[in-house]
């Protein structure tokens, strides 16, 4: 992230992926949605 608010698909990746660290969510799941996210940000923010 570029110091900016996170995105909604960002809040929900990393809500996602601490239901995983926790055992209550799929992993491979979590990554996918992070790499989404994370590719969201790239292109909206040139990170």
């Amino acid at each position: 992230m570029s110091g900016k608010l996170p995105s909604e698909k960002q809040k929900a990746a990393s809500k996602k992926q601490s239901l995983a660290d926790q055992g209550q969510a799929s992993k491979a799941a979590a990554s996918e949605l992070q790499s989404s996210a994370d590719h969201s940000a790239v292109t909206k923010h040139g990170l």
